[in-house]
């Protein structure tokens, strides 16, 4: 058997290949290569399967995060809870408005931000708290929302990781302020290149969004307010719409291949994250927990599968938050996550006996003198 890596983009474009790159070429013969006709159809594609009352399409997943935060008056002297553990664009959304980030810390057995945590980091300074649907399972938004509701502050989620999922049987980016997704290649649904989006269920939201994102203007060469160039490229909105169909299906097998993991994993060294009965996860990344890492993905390397990190230093440990004077202890939860954090392969076209491999390798991790 080949080598099993944690990802491959490889299988899914060679069995779409035809459909996107016909899309791509559609997109070349018309030159509608920046915002325009493709961006357009993508934001209504998406707003439709979100279901929200729109979606807004910009560059990235970071531009998709500070847009939102600045559209809602987030801006310098305010502060923005956010989780410690997640990608640091989301810290990155907060400092770009002139805001500080305050980290909290992830519940131990979901990996989610913590409410009760959350709580105790409010201050008279706090504007909002940024949830994650991190590795595409869906936080307890509406244990978010409560202790939002109790200080006056505003929610916003996080989406990059949970195209599709549902919370409480509905999908993710549709219950708060806004969601802020990432269309980055290696996502559920991916780009052919970098592309986000912000929905939500505010028509005024996604109006000026809309303006900021093309130099603060309404109308072409009218510049009402100071801008950005922060549309969606054409050929990335035209390949978004293709892939957008499949994203069920792509989901659906992502379901299929982590219930053989969680029903076939039986090491004790290996913890999977804890599926709430809200949450309805689409499994962007198999995550576990394993307190000799190094050695764990050193063995299975040996038997020929690869695994990944996300993320070795949580946001608070970053060199580039140094200034906010946290300290390793601080976030304790987070921290050990950090240390022990593994990606498992996970990906729609991996098959079942490449699944059973990588089962069978890791249950015997640990054994007969391993």
């Amino acid at each position: 058997m080949e080598k099993i890596e944690w990802m491959n983009l490889t299988r899914q474009f060679d069995a779409h290949r035809d459909e996107w790159m016909d899309a791509v070429r559609r997109v070349c013969e018309e030159t509608a290569f920046s915002g325009g006709k493709y961006e357009a159809q993508f934001e209504k594609d998406f707003a439709a399967y979100i279901g929200a009352q729109g979606a807004a399409a910009v560059s990235n997943g970071t531009h998709a995060l500070f847009l939102a935060m600045k559209v809602l008056g987030i801006g310098p002297g305010d502060e923005v809870i956010v989780p410690a553990d997640t990608f640091i664009a989301t810290a990155w959304g907060v400092s770009y408005n002139g805001a500080v980030p305050v980290f909290a810390d992830i519940d131990p057995e979901t990996w989610e931000i913590d409410p009760v945590d959350a709580e105790k980091r409010i201050t008279e300074k706090t504007k909002a708290i940024v949830g994650v649907h991190l590795y595409g399972q869906p936080f307890d938004i509406d244990a978010v929302q409560a202790v939002a509701d109790r200080h006056g502050l505003m929610v916003l989620e996080d989406c990059a990781q949970a195209h599709g999922a549902r919370y409480k049987g509905q999908k993710v980016g549709v219950r708060t302020k806004a969601g802020c997704f990432s269309f980055y290649p290696g996502k559920n649904l991916g780009a052919f290149g970098e592309g986000g989006a912000v929905t939500s269920q505010d028509p005024e939201v996604i109006r000026k969004i809309q303006i900021l994102k093309n130099h603060g203007a309404e109308k072409r060469y009218y510049h009402d307010e100071l801008g950005y160039n922060m549309r969606l490229e054409g050929i990335q909105g035209a390949v978004l719409s293709c892939k957008l169909k499949c994203l069920d299906g792509w989901n659906a097998r992502r379901k299929e291949i982590a219930a053989m993991y969680q029903q076939g994993l039986h090491n004790p060294r290996i913890r999977l994250q804890k599926q709430p009965d809200f949450s309805d996860s689409v499994y962007h990344i198999m995550a576990a927990e394993v307190d000799d890492r190094d050695r764990f993905m050193a063995w299975i390397e040996e038997n020929g599968v690869t695994a990944g990190i996300h993320y070795p230093i949580p946001c608070h440990l970053q060199k580039a938050y140094s200034f906010l004077g946290y300290r390793e202890g601080d976030l304790p939860v987070a921290e050990k996550h950090a240390r022990c954090c593994v990606s498992l392969p996970m990906y729609p076209e991996l098959r079942d006996d490449e699944v059973a491999y990588v089962i069978d390798v890791i249950n015997r991790y640990g054994t007969a003198g391993v």
